[in-house]
Order: C-alpha cells, then sequence, then structure tokens
C-alpha cells in the first residue's frame, strides 16, 4: 500500500504546533478481558490478554508504531488486515510481526522499527524535507568518487525492515496433505452463504477463513441496517485457517493454508474465492499519519475489542458509510465530526490532530485525533488471480471478470462477494448462493 507524501510547502513548525491530541489514553468500552502488561521500547502498558497487541498501544495512547523505509515518516495502523505494513513491530525478537493480528500475551515485548535513535524523534526524517519531490539513493552521488561508495553503505545501512530475529525459528513439521471437493476460502457472508447452499446439495467441501470468528464484515464492519443480522454458522468452517496461495503438483491443484505453525497441503477439485476487499486509501496530503484508519478499523476496533480509537473522530468519505460509522462512534460515547466531507490533507507531527476538509466548495480545519475513511475497498483478487481468473479495471477499481453465478475464465474457480466490486451484505449472500448452486451443477 503506498500513502501519498506530505506536500512540499508544509512547514515543519507548522506540523509540531499540529500535534495536539495525541499521546493520550483511548477509551476502553468494556473491562472485558484479563488485565496484562507489555512492554513497548522498555516502557510498561497495560493490555488486556487476547486483544490484537495493536488495539493495546492504541488504548495506551501509542499510535506510532514504525518508521518508513526510505523517508522515515511515523507509521501506525491503518487496515487492521494485514493488508498493508503500517502496523510491523518486532515482537519477542522477531521483526516485522502483523500487531494487528498478534494477541496480547503477559510480558510482551515490543520494538518500532526502522528509526534512530527512536521513533518519536527519528533524524533520517530529515529526507522528507531534503528530498521534497523524492529520492532515488541508486542515483544519488552516483559517479562521484568517494562520495558513491560512502553513499551505497549509508543505503544498505537504511534499507529492509528490521533487524534478523534474535533466535531461529522452530523446525517445521511435515505438511498435513488431505482432499476435498470443493473448498471455499471466506468465512464471511457470501462464504457462509455458499457453504448452506452446498449443504443443501450434499456437496463435500469446507470454508476456511483466517479469522478466529465467523461473518466477516457482518461482525466487525460497519452496520448497514438497524436490523442486520448474522450470517447462518456452518458445520464445514474451519477458523484460524489462513489460505496464503494455490499452487499445482503432480497432485493436482491444491491451496497453501497454515492452521498456527502448521502447513495445510489441501488439493480441492473446485474452488470458491470470497475473500471480500482490501482496505483502500484515498489520496490527499499526510494521509499516512497514525490515526488515520479505514473506516471498518475503526468499526473492527469497536465491534470486535471494545477499544474507542479516538475521543473525536472525523468520519469522511462515502456520505452513507460514514453516517452509520458517526452513530457508532457517538452510541459508543465519541464524538463524531466532519461527518461525510471530502479529507484534503491530515495535519500533525507523529499522529493525527487535525484534518482539512471540503465541503460544499468550501475549506475548514477541523481538530480531531482520529480520522476514519469511508471509501470503497479493492477487491482481494489474488488467490482468484492465481487460480486462472481473470482480472479486469472496471473504471474504479480492478475487479474479478465474472458471470453473474460468479464463472471465472478457469472452470474450477468461481468467484463470490465483494470479488466482483463492492455490494452490501444482502447482496454479497445472494452472490455467494448464486455462485455454489453454479459451481454444485456437475460436482458430486
Amino acid at each position: 500500500m503506498t500513502r501519498t507524501q506530505a506536500p512540499a510547502n508544509v512547514a515543519l513548525g507548522a506540523r509540531a504546533l499540529g500535534r495536539v491530541l495525541c499521546d493520550a489514553a483511548v477509551p476502553r468500552l468494556a473491562s472485558e478481558g484479563r488485565e496484562i502488561s507489555i512492554e513497548l521500547d522498555g516502557q510498561t502498558l497495560p493490555a488486556r490478554q487476547g486483544e490484537p497487541v495493536a488495539c493495546s498501544l492504541i488504548a495506551a495512547g501509542e499510535p506510532l508504531f514504525a518508521r518508513s523505509v526510505k523517508y522515515h515518516r511515523p507509521r501506525g495502523p491503518y487496515c487492521f488486515a494485514a493488508a498493508c505494513s503500517s502496523c510491523l513491530m518486532r515482537v519477542d525478537g522477531v521483526p516485522n510481526v502483523f500487531t494487528c493480528r498478534t494477541e496480547a500475551t503477559q510480558g510482551m515485548r515490543l520494538e518500532r522499527q526502522n528509526a534512530f535513535p527512536s521513533a518519536r524523534l527519528d533524524v533520517f526524517a530529515a529526507t522528507d524535507w531534503f528530498f521534497p519531490g523524492g529520492m532515488n539513493h541508486h542515483e544519488l552521488l552516483a559517479g562521484v568518487p568517494i562520495a558513491q561508495d560512502v553513499m551505497a553503505v549509508v543505503a544498505r545501512k537504511l534499507a529492509g525492515l528490521g533487524r534478523l530475529p534474535d533466535h531461529e525459528g522452530p523446525e517445521r513439521e511435515p505438511a498435513v496433505v488431505s482432499r476435498v471437493e470443493v473448498a471455499v476460502v471466506g468465512g464471511g457472508v457470501s462464504g457462509l452463504a455458499a457453504s448452506q447452499a452446498l449443504l443443501e446439495r450434499g456437496v463435500e467441501h469446507l470454508v476456511l477463513d483466517r479469522e478466529s470468528f465467523a461473518g466477516g464484515r457482518a461482525a466487525y464492519g460497519v452496520p448497514e441496517s438497524e436490523g442486520e443480522t448474522a450470517p447462518l454458522p456452518s458445520p464445514r468452517l474451519r477458523l484460524l485457517h489462513n489460505v496464503v496461495g494455490l499452487f499445482e503438483d503432480a497432485g493436482g491443484r491444491f491451496l497453501a493454508v497454515l492452521a498456527g505453525e502448521r502447513l495445510h497441503q489441501l488439493y480441492v477439485g473446485k474452488l470458491l474465492v470470497a475473500m471480500g476487499s482490501h482496505p483502500a486509501l484515498p489520496a490527499f496530503g499526510n494521509n499516512d499519519l497514525p490515526g488515520i484508519y479505514a473506516a471498518r478499523a475503526v468499526s473492527r476496533m469497536i465491534r470486535r475489542h471494545q477499544v474507542l480509537p479516538g475521543k473525536r473522530i472525523a468520519c469522511v468519505g462515502d456520505a452513507t458509510e460514514a453516517a452509520a460509522l458517526a452513530r457508532l462512534v457517538t452510541a459508543s460515547g465519541g464524538e463524531a465530526v466532519a461527518v461525510g466531507a471530502e479529507p484534503v490533507a491530515g495535519h500533525g507531527l507523529n499522529a493525527v490532530s487535525a484534518l482539512t476538509v471540503r465541503r460544499g466548495g468550501s475549506e475548514e480545519k477541523v481538530d480531531c485525533d482520529a480520522v476514519a475513511l469511508c471509501v470503497s475497498g479493492s477487491p482481494a483478487f489474488e488467490l482468484a488471480r492465481q487460480g486462472g481468473a481473470r482480472v479486469v479495471f472496471d473504471g474504479a477499481r480492478f475487479v474479478v471478470e465474472a458471470d453473474a453465478d460468479g464463472r471465472t475464465a478457469h472452470p474450477a474457480v468461481f468467484v463470490a462477494g465483494e470479488q466482483q466490486g463492492p455490494c452490501s451484505l444482502a447482496e454479497s449472500a445472494a452472490r455467494g448462493r448464486r455462485a455454489a448452486m453454479a459451481l454444485s451443477r456437475g460436482a458430486p
């Protein structure tokens, strides 16, 4: 995920003055879970056993997680879906860990990465100001005797993310090999609706989802209506099963699935991909500041983890979704501002403290300690494309090319839900059922 750099004419002093509301603990909505302590760069912080450690840090008033590789700009979680790299930290000596997917445990040691001497005051962040138009370190000082050699050493020192792990990893156990006639990847509304249709037809199948709970955005997304109902559970659902790729060998096509530390090699006959979408990030100045989140990330923190990521949250973007999220924020004890406005520029030093928005042809600067971007996601098409489906640009985003029944260019690969573009929960369920019915024709 690429975030937009700050405008070149933004003054450092203005950014420093803009940092007003960060570094303060934000409200927890419930006292569920056992209280524990974790360590961030040597500082002891409170947390709740089992919650994503990213939530622990945000609740403790620590939105700054790392620095970017090239310009050393501040970084904090954005998507809470392990679809970006903004929440990566060193955890118990292991670098580049997705803290949005890592459960907090007693005594866990966290370290911010790619910062010198610290993430709060990184001297290499000056590159953002010395090279406002961009920097190509491959050509910087190239051809200058001695200087080019020194620059090469400096570039190697600053490149990459994190140091090597403190210890070697455990020995890998052999992969678990199994077969299934149909695999449904995604345990959201479309995947569960597909499973119900397959059960009715007696089709052997498994539903795989990397989450610890079923329902996808129905369980954590921005509520679409007051009467929203959860999808039916499936006895064929396997939670905490992360599908990382589709491959082929002499035995046929198989999914590589991680369940904990164990790799499963699951051979499949037909594949239904219902993996939803990745949170998109609109382009505007300083859109990479910590405290700026995807709308579903804010909703997830509130609905699943009982953490309100700010006291004054700007809910901007799509008017309908922004209004729904604003109701959730308000009901949770927060204040929703700039609802449905267009974001223009973020302000702040190490975290967002204000947002310039455009509404009705005029601009205004709004104080806030968090921003929720309500924009349509980008289909998570990678697995379908691996399987032989075609991906096309529909004028707004890349989507999987498929007919109304989810058939793709490959006869054994079907898609459902947001793979074909944004849709409501009801339509997502309908797509899942139609795809399952089309897939089951000719299945044993």
